[in-house]
């Protein structure tokens, strides 16, 4: 039932979003909102090629897009299927000239792929991943230490499976890998935090507790090899009724902020550009994707953590209106801080990826 009240919100907002067509968008006083690309069905994971290639992932149509701005003019020009016949290829990473892709069963890399766009090479496989499908979408970063970092999500809504439910780490050509964090139910994105280069990783909480159990978490990893809950234990202090019975919370590590249940943290990205006023460098946006199985919607929007000294002091709505009362208007995904400090944010509803600006008015 709950299931079906979301899907009727939804239904009604299936058009695609316009340019022309963010009024219902609500942003603090001096920022703004564009569409900066549309057309990209399913659009998902971003990442920045070294000649200005914007790459765009999706999770259901197996495809890589790619865009450029062959004129120069600042503003995109339409995107271009890149790569096709993939198998959920929702991570990407760039580094020296290559693409990296994780898909569902293996990570790949596609070389000198800027200079590549008309006719993809080969690609160089890496690593090969789990196959199952539940979970199966992988989020894919660079760290500062120069590893690959992957999320392998559970199989399941809730189970005790070895192998699953971790962040990975390897050297960029799949060798030397290793478990960063475990007890990770299902991650689809981390960043890390400029000054310390901490790593910070959003996970989705598990379903069927009810509207408001468990919170979806925002955590904090100093150091490889630490334990977050899943199964067991959920936010640092909820047992679980199945796997948590003979468990202590103690045990394991309590996330850094407790988001809201079935908000489904997605994306998460420190501010690293200079166009936001300052009191913006270095926090945290978090993109919360929405929920699909609650009685109320909640969600559909991006939050700002603001952090000092490792530690969450706030947290906030950044952008609201996605999740208006009539039906969802969008979902963001991914965030990416561009070169010219604005932020870019992808939406896997509405087909299109914003731009968000700052400007303040003379």
């Amino acid at each position: 039932m709950r299931l079906m009240l979301t899907m009727l919100l939804i239904l009604p907002w299936c058009a695609r979003i316009q340019a022309e067509n963010l009024t219902f968008l609500h942003l603090p006083p001096g920022f703004r909102i564009e569409v900066a690309v549309s057309g990209v069905e399913d659009a998902r994971s971003l990442a920045l090629g070294e000649d200005g290639t914007l790459f765009i992932a999706t999770r259901r149509l197996g495809r890589v897009y790619a865009v450029t701005d062959r004129d120069g003019d600042g503003r995109f020009d339409p995107p271009r299927i890149l790569l096709a016949g993939l198998r959920m290829p929702n991570g990407l990473a760039f580094r020296d000239g290559g693409l990296y892709v994780a898909e569902n069963h293996r990570i790949v890399r596609y070389d000198r792929i800027e200079q590549h766009l008309d006719r993809p090479p080969e690609p160089v496989l890496l690593a090969r991943l789990p196959t199952e499908s539940h979970h199966g979408w992988r989020y894919l970063a660079f760290g500062p230490d120069g590893r690959l970092y992957v999320a392998i999500g559970a199989p399941c809504n809730i189970c005790n499976e070895a192998g699953f439910g971790t962040l990975i780490r390897m050297r960029p050509d799949g060798s030397e890998r290793e478990v960063m964090a475990a007890g990770v139910r299902n991650s689809v994105g981390f960043d890390w935090q400029p000054e310390s280069g901490v790593l910070w990783f959003s996970d989705n909480g598990r379903d069927w507790l009810g509207d408001d159990l468990p919170p979806d978490e925002l955590n904090r990893a100093t150091q490889p090899g630490m334990h977050f809950g899943y199964p067991f234990c959920h936010t640092g202090d909820i047992p679980d009724p199945e796997y948590g019975r003979d468990q202590s919370c103690a045990r394991f590590t309590p996330p850094a902020l407790k988001l809201g249940a079935h908000v489904a943290p997605l994306g998460v990205r420190f501010y690293t550009g200079n166009q936001f006023p300052s009191e913006y460098h270095g926090q945290l946006f978090i993109a919360e994707h929405g929920s699909w199985n609650r009685s109320e919607p909640v969600g559909y929007r991006i939050g700002l953590a603001r952090i000092e000294n490792g530690r969450v002091l706030s947290y906030g709505p950044f952008v609201e209106g996605w999740l208006a009362s009539d039906g969802v208007r969008g979902r963001p995904v991914d965030l990416l801080v561009m070169p010219d400090g604005a932020l870019l944010v992808s939406d896997d509803f509405a087909g299109v990826v914003y731009r968000i600006s700052y400007n303040p008015s003379p």
